[in-house]
């Protein structure tokens, strides 16, 4: 008799107000897999090998108030959810097989049952490709998208133009400066800390870079000695007092994505509804500015273009990604805590530790 697969699960005990800690979550201990599960029509039980930590999870840890966020929330009690990298152990969906590697959605679980509509989303990752795995909850996955599709869809950069990038040295906006450079525009990125800013001028081959830390109340002032004739494409990713900034020092007819604004997520409903709200927004009619907010599953239908563009740039060495990555499931709580307070350099990966032995 086959012994039966067992697997630890972390679970979000309670909803989250204000900054979410590691109590706020809870490695439960190993537990039999339901492998019976997978023999429903449609569904695939997997191994996860890398888990996605990304900034987008947090608003999913906040309880559900009306139609707040594009994708629902978290339940408490039960694995959270994100993207990541898996092998197939047991398939009863047509074209995966046991032995195959998948990426998609999965649960933060040692092994997962992924059901319908979620197998619909998962995508077959061929080995031979030259790449790390780990790049598939990374350059190759979901962030990498965001940045292709933000910057080259959205954005519609032009050579010459000016570029700014906020929160550049994480999974996003280290590729948001590499692809704006590759299009023969000068890039400037902000960050969190020195090692971050040198990372962003040595490594990614931004043109400039400051700690938005050490620029104290005048982010607008930064901005303008590095951009003495403004900002053609700012592909924002923070929000709050660096946008006020951006949409100061933005040229006319300057487009703005807006990927994500992690400055907000953490604020309490008291912080929220006491705030002044986004000043400086009439520099987008004086200045007709383009602002667009976007997310990465409306581009799906992008990601064949992107890859075949990409992944040669990444085996030339023209394209480089740094991950910071934590190991074992047990390390996970601690990894997606530490994106909200600035510890992670680069994409944050949760690697299992048959991952990293083999």
């Amino acid at each position: 008799m086959a012994e039966l697969l067992k697997s630890r699960r972390v679970v979000l005990k309670e909803y989250v107000e204000g900054y979410p800690t590691e109590e706020h979550m809870e490695l439960l201990p190993a537990a039999d897999v339901d492998e019976a599960a997978a023999a429903e029509e449609g569904s695939v039980l997997v191994k996860n090998l890398y888990l996605s930590c990304d900034p987008y999870m947090r608003p999913k840890m906040s309880r559900p108030v009306g139609q707040s966020s594009y994708t629902s929330a978290f339940v408490p009690g039960a694995a959270i959810t994100g993207y990541g990298v898996s092998q197939v152990v047991k398939s009863s969906r047509p074209g995966f097989a046991p032995g195959d590697l998948v990426r998609g959605i999965t649960g933060w679980e040692d092994y997962s049952v992924i059901k319908p509509p979620f197998t619909g989303l998962l995508a077959k990752i061929q080995p031979d490709a030259g790449v790390p795995l780990s790049y598939y909850t990374g350059i190759l996955g979901m962030p990498g998208l965001t940045a292709y599709a933000g910057f080259h869809h959205i954005c519609s950069p032009k050579a010459g133009e000016t570029v700014f990038v906020s929160a550049a040295s994480g999974a996003v906006g280290q590729l948001v400066g590499q692809f704006a450079r590759l299009a023969g525009c000068r890039v400037v990125g902000s960050a969190g800390s020195d090692e971050k800013v040198e990372l962003l001028k040595k490594k990614f081959g931004f043109h400039d870079a400051f700690n938005y830390k050490s620029e104290g109340d005048d982010l607008a002032g930064a901005l303008k000695r590095r951009f003495p004739e403004g900002i053609d494409v700012y592909f924002e990713n923070v929000g709050g007092k660096m946008l006020e900034a951006a949409l100061l020092n933005m040229r006319t007819h300057g487009r703005i994505a807006v990927c994500g604004l992690i400055s907000q997520y953490n604020l309490t409903a008291g912080e929220k509804e006491g705030g002044t709200g986004v000043r400086n927004l009439e520099c987008l009619v004086t200045k007709r500015v383009r602002m667009q907010g976007f997310i990465e599953p409306d581009h799906k239908h992008v990601y064949p273009e992107y890859e075949a563009w990409v992944v040669p740039h990444i085996r030339e060495g023209r394209v480089v990604y740094v991950e910071d990555v934590a190991e074992g499931l047990e390390a996970a709580p601690g990894a997606l805590i530490g994106l909200f307070h600035g510890r992670n350099v680069g994409k944050q990966v949760r690697a299992s530790y048959w991952t990293i032995a083999n």
